[in-house]
């Protein structure tokens, strides 16, 4: 006899507001709480002294949740220049100081050098394993962390405002894998000045929106209401994340066939045209995604939505 899933069989998207002050793990256990879900997982973790964009697959959208963190990510950040930290944040020590501020001129004409695709060391205190093990706690054990460069891409990096000679906010829009803080280290260190993220907000995560966001309060007075798990409540479509790609509608009996992980023919005059990966719906509702080839779609993963 198989053990029965603790919680409700929750299948969607959420896109949180996270608080400052709790890890990415720590929101989650308690959305998953208020949803009373089986299955939940999130998209691209934020440090607890940043805020913002936490996208939240619940149930069947766990499975999308690749494509969200491939995604592009939008983030609104300040800079405080004078000081570099161990962290590049403004939890860790003051390791290099300077007495230099650069001007928004000097500002201005170093940001082409941090936009396109460049060359980024991660910061010591981040996520990237070695060996095996997370940076974070090599470097909370005392070890000497040795990181790699390694390509990002860097859409757009803009000034928006310097509100005193110690501080400038920016706006960045970043591919996978890209540190806000080793952006912000790396400044400081081009301008001579030394610099650190004191503050941090993620507004965007591929197709999910801070407008689209949810503060734990918010929904916490939604649980208490019954509202969470309404039409046109806080719960998003789980092919959201996979806007990017094409769309392929099928019918019934196909959505069946696809649901049971048999290949099925295109049908219609696109059908020699269409190629690569995509996702296929059926009366609105996601079935499968899969790879078309040679006019048939294979498909790689299915969606049970009971």
């Amino acid at each position: 006899m198989s053990r029965r899933k603790k919680g409700q069989p929750v299948h969607g998207w959420l896109v949180l507001d996270k608080p400052l002050g709790l890890t990415s793990t720590q929101a989650l256990s308690r959305v998953k709480r208020l949803f009373d879900a089986q299955k939940a997982g999130h998209a691209g973790t934020l440090d607890p002294l940043a805020t913002g964009v936490l996208p939240i697959a619940f149930g069947e959208a766990t499975k999308t949740v690749s494509f969200a963190v491939d995604g592009e990510k939008s983030y609104a950040f300040t800079v405080r220049w004078g000081g570099e930290t161990t962290t590049d944040d403004a939890e860790g020590e003051v390791a290099q100081t300077s007495d230099k501020r650069p001007s928004q001129a000097d500002i201005l004409a170093l940001l082409p050098r941090f936009t396109g695709e460049i060359m980024q060391t991660p910061p010591r205190f981040s996520a990237v394993k070695i060996e095996g093990q997370r940076a974070y706690d090599l470097a909370r054990d005392g070890e000497d962390v040795e990181l790699e460069p390694r390509p990002v891409l860097i859409a757009d990096l803009r000034l928006v405002d310097i509100p005193d000679a110690d501080t400038a906010v920016f706006e960045a829009d970043c591919g996978k894998g890209t540190y806000v803080r080793a952006i912000a280290r790396d400044m400081g260190r081009a301008l001579g000045c030394f610099g650190h993220v004191i503050s941090l907000r993620r507004t965007r995560v591929g197709p999910f929106h801070e407008g689209d966001a949810w503060g734990l309060d918010e929904l916490m007075e939604e649980a208490e209401e019954g509202r969470l798990l309404v039409p046109d409540g806080p719960l998003l479509p789980i092919d959201l994340a996979l806007r990017d790609l094409p769309e392929l509608i099928v019918t019934p009996s196909d959505a069946g066939k696809l649901a049971r992980g048999l290949s099925v023919l295109i049908r219609g005059r696109d059908a020699p045209i269409l190629s690569g990966l995509m996702y296929a719906t059926c009366q609105g509702r996601i079935v499968a995604l899969g790879e078309v080839e040679k006019g048939a779609l294979h498909p790689v993963r299915v969606f049970n939505l009971g």
